[in-house]
């Protein structure tokens, strides 16, 4: 949801809702095409050419040429397995968390927009997503029970960690889905003329939204980078750069930041964090101060990058394509 009192207000959609968006945009463009049940089996370099061997629904297999190819495949990718096998260096949290989309009155509770409860086992993130009631409440489980033993638990454990304690009939979950929260970049994000971005690139705990966050900027920053080298404006060396910029600001900021708000979280003593946690301290004084607000607010922007500012000065330096790149 967004509050349109605040430019840097945020907006909170499940991946199917924000899917459709984003499908909406790429159909308008003319030199886009999506094809759907296409599997890719594995990419490489050949000379001035990206290529990829792609399965199709009906079972054929075929080989696609392009100037690069652009893995935004998820987080089981199957072009980084291509360039570096099963490889994926970091770490898989010893935590189980549920996402759950659910109907429940959070607003009467004074619950905000966007709230994460800190307890070291009831711990959870409350995201609203629709103006009818419609919230995202991921929260952490026991790692011994299986699937099945996680939705039997969970009516206990809604009632037992939301407000007002609700019993099953005093709210209408439509999903429970769990899946393990890991921390790991893959070693290079360029190899040839392969690039890796969002999931596909690195992995990092839901608490503080960074994943897809990081995952959006990863693909601007890609776009820069792709569109100089079609205008003439840069080289093939920026992906170069682009590797070095998205890994490091993966390893400085947000592994860093993501998995601090994991440990805060699910790790701190609720009765004193406010007092002993420095960034909740910074954000009270934030809440008291508008001018440290704003000040907080831009930190959102600390991932991005501006991969412009390393093309050439003049227009034309580089030598241009004949067309935009085919991805």
């Amino acid at each position: 949801m967004c509050q349109v009192e605040s430019p840097e207000a945020l907006t909170v959609l499940p991946l199917n809702m924000l899917g459709k968006v984003l499908l909406r945009h790429v159909e308008r463009m003319p030199n886009a095409k999506v094809v759907w049940n296409a599997n890719v089996l594995d990419v490489g370099t050949e000379g001035d050419k990206a290529w990829a061997k792609v399965k199709f629904q009906d079972g054929r297999e075929e080989r696609v040429e392009a100037d690069y190819v652009c893995g935004c495949d998820g987080a089981n990718s199957q072009v980084r397995k291509s360039l570096f096998g099963d490889s994926y260096p970091g770490k898989t949290w010893d935590a189980q968390i549920i996402a759950t989309n659910v109907y429940y009155p959070f607003e009467k509770f004074g619950y905000d927009d966007m709230n994460f409860i800190i307890h070291p086992e009831h711990y959870y993130m409350a995201a609203r997503i629709t103006r009818d009631g419609l919230w995202r409440v991921s929260y952490g489980e026991n790692t011994n029970l299986n699937l099945e033993q996680v939705h039997e638990n969970q009516p206990r454990k809604f009632e037992v960690m939301l407000p007002g304690h609700p019993k099953p009939h005093e709210y209408k979950l439509l999903n429970a889905n769990p899946y393990k929260i890991h921390q790991r970049c893959a070693t290079n994000f360029r190899v040839g003329r392969v690039v890796l971005a969002a999931d596909a690139a690195h992995l990092c705990n839901p608490f503080g939204g960074l994943g897809l966050t990081g995952g959006i900027v990863d693909v601007g920053g890609l776009f820069e980078c792709l569109d100089g080298i079609q205008k003439g404006l840069a080289d093939d060396s920026i992906l170069d750069k682009y590797d070095e910029v998205r890994r490091a600001m993966w390893h400085d900021v947000i592994d860093t930041v993501s998995s601090d708000n994991f440990r805060r979280v699910s790790a701190t003593d609720p009765e004193t964090a406010r007092e002993k946690d420095p960034w909740l301290v910074l954000v009270e004084k934030a809440n008291r101060d508008p001018e440290l607000k704003k000040e907080v607010d831009q930190t959102m922007y600390g991932i991005c990058h501006d991969f412009t500012q390393y093309y050439n000065k003049k227009q034309g330096t580089a030598k241009p394509t004949a067309q935009s790149p085919k991805l």
